[in-house]
């Protein structure tokens, strides 16, 4: 287990430098605007708008339909950075958990940490946006695959202050998945709603480049109607990543995403993502 200590060990300094670095970018960033509501963008943390998680996490509402073998564990431990036309944002860490519990059913977990601003101009810190789901196999070909899945969402303060008052921040999703596998290649798509009003829909391709080495792509966009006349609630973003397995049990992951006809207030910007999986199996050898 040495080798996996000092993989943990690297990349949990490298996601604290990546924490220090955005913070200070994000004071910066705060005295150099008008500050507060002088901000012309809205990190995604600010919006009730479900956000998908990186696009590498063992947990995201645009998913495939594969599931994590019966007694199998697998943690991420990740950070994101998002940069805005006046505004940056910082997710340290993003820790994403799954088990599966049978060979059609698991439960993930998706908590995210918001580093916020030192004098209270920009992203609110925190638990931000927090998710927990099951999981279910419906179809289980070797080549098309289907899943539904039943999403617990737990707004963080941000997304929070943006609901009319009285309304509470939890809300379910309800996610139908669909992957189609050939060869190297496997694409997916996802669509469903949440319970809010808020609708989803996205899908990818992701590419086996090597026995190790793997790529992917998506789109997504999530929408809701607003009883705000002038409000609208309308995000799209293109996302890419590279994943590479050091060794069968440990992945490290990286994703650049960037929002397309968007507006600043609904999250317009550039993401971008990386961290480490540990996966376990049932009688998987030690290295």
């Amino acid at each position: 287990m040495v080798p996996a200590r000092r993989l943990l060990l690297v990349t949990a300094s490298a996601i604290t430098w990546l924490a220090v670095a955005a913070s200070a970018h994000a004071q910066n960033s705060g005295h150099n605007a008008k500050g507060g509501n002088g901000h012309k963008s809205k990190p995604p943390s600010s919006s009730p708008l479900p956000a998908p998680s990186t696009i590498a996490s063992p947990l995201s509402w645009i998913d495939d339909a594969s599931l994590l073998p019966a007694g199998s564990m697998s943690l991420t431990i990740s950070a994101m950075r998002w940069s805005g036309a006046d505004l940056s944002e910082a997710d340290v860490p993003i820790v994403d958990a799954a088990l599966g519990l049978t060979n059609r059913f698991q439960i993930a977990a998706s908590v995210p940490r918001i580093i916020g601003s030192a004098d209270g101009t920009g992203p609110i810190g925190g638990f931000g946006t927090s998710y927990i789901s099951g999981k279910l196999a419906i179809l289980t070909e070797s080549q098309v695959k289907v899943a539904l899945s039943a999403i617990l969402e737990m707004l963080g303060e941000g997304a929070a202050l943006a609901l009319p008052a009285g309304e509470s921040r939890y809300q379910i999703g309800l996610p139908v998945s669909i992957e189609v596998a050939q060869g190297p290649v496997r694409m997916f798509a996802t669509t469903g709603f949440f319970t809010r009003g808020a609708w989803f829909a996205g899908g990818g391709t992701s590419f086996q480049l090597t026995p190790r080495i793997g790529a992917s792509m998506s789109f997504t966009r999530a929408w809701a109607k607003t009883d705000v006349e002038g409000v609208r609630r309308d995000r799209r973003e293109l996302s890419g990543g590279l994943s590479h397995f050091i060794k069968p049990q440990i992945g490290v992951y990286g994703s650049v995403g960037h929002t397309i006809a968007t507006t600043d207030d609904n999250g317009a910007g550039v993401s971008v993502s990386g961290g480490v999986t540990l996966l376990l199996t049932p009688g998987m050898t030690k290295p």
